[in-house]
């Protein structure tokens, strides 16, 4: 079979459309959604089919959090097709400001990821400068 039949959409390249991870920029990532609930930021993230404790990193640096994910393919003799992605996947999500470092938790159930993070009060970001006075000028 042709990689251009593949392609249920018509064949508009002469490559294989499924394997979209030869373009990065193209290849799936980890699909996210985030939102606040109160005084916590919430992040989920789709995950199915990982092992969260061997197969995920998380890690908060610059006001961001990244998820590292890797997906091991199992090998079955009998397996004709896959459309499942395999791989090593990342996401970088920045946090809104007033995110406490400390209260960042992370669990996982049914394939969800869920990340939480308590927002504390946001201080003024504009901050007055004296100016000191030498020989009359301003300086």
């Amino acid at each position: 079979m042709s990689t251009i039949t593949r392609f249920t959409g018509g064949a508009l390249a002469p490559f294989d459309w499924t394997n979209l991870s030869l373009f990065p920029l193209l290849a799936p990532s980890i699909r996210v959604e985030d939102y606040m609930e109160g005084d916590q930021y919430v992040v989920r993230a789709e995950l199915p089919g990982i092992d969260p404790v061997k197969d995920v990193r998380i890690t908060f640096a610059d006001s961001e959090l990244r998820l590292d994910v890797v997906r091991k393919e199992t090998t079955r003799p009998d397996k004709t097709r896959s459309e499942f992605h395999y791989g090593s996947f990342s996401r970088t999500i920045p946090l809104p400001a007033g995110v406490m470092e400390k209260t960042i938790a992370a669990r996982y159930a049914d394939g969800i990821l869920e990340i939480t993070a308590k927002v504390g009060d946001i201080k003024p970001g504009a901050k007055e400068i004296p100016i000191k006075v030498e020989n009359g000028k301003k300086s």
